[in-house]
């Protein structure tokens, strides 16, 4: 056989062989990538663009009707930085998180809104423990919770409101606890916990909480955030919680609106 031609096997087998090398290359290169993504998010603070407020607020809003008020804001955030920066933001799974609805689970703990305003904080900025760069992540965080206890929320006003469109009632809080932000403004607004208005209600409280936290983000990435955390529940009163519970509990326990 002559040194300048293939025979018909000897073609296939090399054309094989080139396409298994490509598919490896390939493949080889997916895994690479994938490992070094994976690496990326050990290392802290994450990569972040500064971000528009009002358009995070919108994403939250809507994406509240989706994924419930803790994802959706992780959504609103990460969903953007995922298509101005890809990685770590592209992979990260925001779905799970739907399980801060409620107070997480469904039990009136923790808003799923603040809760997950802290999440992002530390994945952004990263936990305190990581280093000095780390440590606004925990107090952004922190700070959120005192901001929506104080806030008279919600704050922000969608384009399209889904209900309360003539008039939207706006309560205080005093706690970052789901059931008395919910419960307060149930009792104020009259309405129950399945009415489509309390669920516009609790989907602008995430868009809120999505606004103040790209702001301080922005503020972050601008060497502008000097805030320290506001204030330490075991330093005020000695372990951590609030001392206002009978606010609510006691005698004066309020009935649920039906």
């Amino acid at each position: 056989m002559s040194h300048n031609k293939l025979s018909r096997r000897e073609l296939i087998t090399a054309t094989g062989a080139a396409a298994i090398g490509a598919a490896l290359a390939q493949l080889g290169g997916g895994i690479v990538s994938k490992a070094e993504a994976k690496a990326e998010t050990n290392k802290w603070p994450w990569p972040y663009e500064k971000l528009d407020p009002a358009k995070t607020a919108e994403l939250a809003y809507n994406e509240w009707y989706r994924v419930f008020c803790g994802a959706a804001v992780i959504s609103s955030v990460f969903s953007q930085l995922a298509e101005k920066i890809g990685e770590p933001y592209k992979s990260f799974p925001v779905d799970p998180f739907i399980v801060l609805e409620g107070g997480m689970a469904g039990w009136g703990t923790i808003c799923g809104s603040v809760a997950g305003a802290n999440i992002a904080s530390n994945l952004i900025i990263g936990p305190r423990i990581a280093g000095p760069d780390c440590e606004h992540g925990h107090t952004i965080g922190s700070n959120i919770m005192q901001w929506y206890s104080e806030a008279n929320l919600p704050v922000y006003v969608p384009k399209t409101p889904k209900a309360n469109k003539e008039k939207m009632v706006r309560t205080t809080s005093s706690s970052p606890l789901c059931h008395i932000s919910v419960g307060r403004w149930m009792e104020a607004a009259n309405k129950p916990l399945g009415s489509p208005e309390r669920k516009d209600r609790c989907a602008r409280v995430a868009a809120s909480a999505a606004y103040k936290l790209v702001e301080d983000l922005n503020a972050w990435k601008d060497g502008k955030y000097k805030e320290n955390v506001g204030w330490v529940a075991a330093k005020s009163v000695g372990i951590t919680g609030q001392q206002n519970c009978t606010d609510c509990h006691g005698s004066n326990i309020p009935t649920a609106p039906k």
